[in-house]
């Protein structure tokens, strides 16, 4: 998009169109009006296309009159992850450094009395401004400009809360390191904390969390939050008075589109993973988050479960938990994996498609698949792994969803070997 299609768009009968067309695939609809030189032909396409992708993503948001742009709604946090961050972000002031499309300020919003967008493109602001005030939003200033530059125009100590998702896609490639992200929260650690005495950082999902704290003297808090399954992102929460020694809390924060339950997991690294001495009658995978966090040992040890092995976040018990964070399966057989023997063991369960797992082991999925000429399966798992002695192995198990009792009467052994 550019300001003159957006200036475009932004005409009464342009948003009577889109709004008629709302459900209308844009390819076809380029097609039906091509020619029509009067129209913003692409830019209307686009604009169906992302509401469309805004109503799983923003489903209250997009129910205003929004704008978008393809790669700002792409890499806007999503309404759950949000809302999360505005339950522990609150006061007076608050500066987001990297507005972007603005859903993160936009909640904000409800919980400050102002909040200081910033971003440094131009278009963007001005489809922030108007989806500010579509929905009604009234106590944010937008600010076009170079976030750390215009931070330091305010005085010390004027905002509660600095919040920065720092941009980790520059001239096309993408980053995933503090450091090469931009602005560098690390080069500017003391900077901010002069002008708010908490920060929230929004890292990369894949940033290993292990070296932060040497990264960000003042950091307290690293929170790894996911959303139904998938690791969305990682917060890191500084505090000026924090001491640059002192110890980090992880959590892992399991959110659900379907419901408003949040799941949380906290504690240390330093609980010791107990292996059981044999896969029982349920297997259990941590919601992605959890592992991330490095909070299996916690939710084990909370949950009375052990590990399969030393090295991988595969849990058992002989009983069923119920809303457990992750996944539950109902194990049918587990069997030392011998390549020879084992499309024995597929002919005598009727094997012909699975759901292939795999977690320190030597074959990769693809492999596993190709050579066994597998199918995909929804309910069938096949989880390739080692034992508690370092033995190659599978578990062949049924996956349990939620109210749904199918998985409890399987042929499961009653006492699962020592495999």
């Amino acid at each position: 998009m550019t300001i003159a299609e957006l200036q475009n768009l932004l005409q009464l009968y342009i948003q009577d169109l889109l709004a008629s067309h709302y459900s209308d695939d844009p390819a076809a609809f380029a097609m039906q009006f091509h020619g029509r030189t009067e129209l913003p032909i692409r830019a209307i396409a686009e604009q169906l296309a992302c509401r469309q992708k805004a109503e799983k993503k923003l489903p209250t948001l997009s129910q205003h009159n929004l704008l978008y742009t393809p790669l700002a709604l792409e890499q806007s946090s999503g309404e759950l992850t949000a809302a999360y961050k505005a339950s522990f972000i609150s006061g007076k002031r608050v500066i987001d450094l990297s507005g972007g499309l603005g859903v993160d300020a936009m909640f904000l919003a409800r919980v400050f009395q102002e909040v200081v967008y910033c971003e440094r493109d131009p278009l963007l602001c001005a489809v922030v401004e108007h989806n500010l005030k579509v929905s009604g939003i009234t106590n944010v200033v937008v600010k076009n400009g170079e976030s750390i530059s215009m931070l330091a125009e305010y005085p010390d100590n004027f905002f509660d809360w600095i919040y920065v998702d720092p941009a980790r896609r520059e001239q096309g490639q993408r980053s995933i390191a503090l450091e090469a992200a931009s602005p560098d929260v690390v080069e500017c650690h003391d900077l901010l904390l002069r002008h708010a005495q908490r920060v929230c950082i929004k890292a990369s999902p894949a940033l290993e969390i292990s070296g932060v704290k040497k990264l960000l003297p003042s950091l307290h808090t690293i929170v790894v939050a996911s959303v139904d399954r998938e690791c969305k992102e990682i917060l890191l929460l500084l505090e000026r008075t924090y001491a640059s020694d002192g110890p980090v809390q992880i959590k892992a924060v399991c959110l659900n589109a379907d419901s408003e339950e949040i799941t949380e997991v906290a504690g240390g690294s330093d609980v010791p993973r107990v292996v059981g001495k044999a896969v029982k009658e349920y297997l259990y995978e941590p919601d992605p988050a959890i592992i991330k966090a490095r909070l299996s040992a916690v939710l084990a040890r909370d949950s009375g479960l052990q590990f399969v092995n030393k090295s991988v976040d595969y849990l058992t018990a002989d009983r069923k938990i119920e809303a457990f964070p992750g996944r539950s399966f109902r194990v049918v057989e587990c069997v030392p994996y011998k390549p020879k023997s084992f499309k024995a063991f597929l002919e005598r369960h009727a094997i012909a498609g699975a759901s292939i797992q795999r977690r320190d082991f030597p074959l990769s999925a693809e492999e596993l698949r190709k050579k066994y000429r597998l199918l995909e399966s929804e309910r069938a798992f096949l989880f390739f792994t080692k034992n508690a002695a370092g033995h190659p192995l599978c578990i062949y198990a049924l996956r349990c969803f939620p109210g749904d009792e199918a998985a409890l009467f399987v042929p499961c052994r009653s006492a699962v070997p020592e495999c």
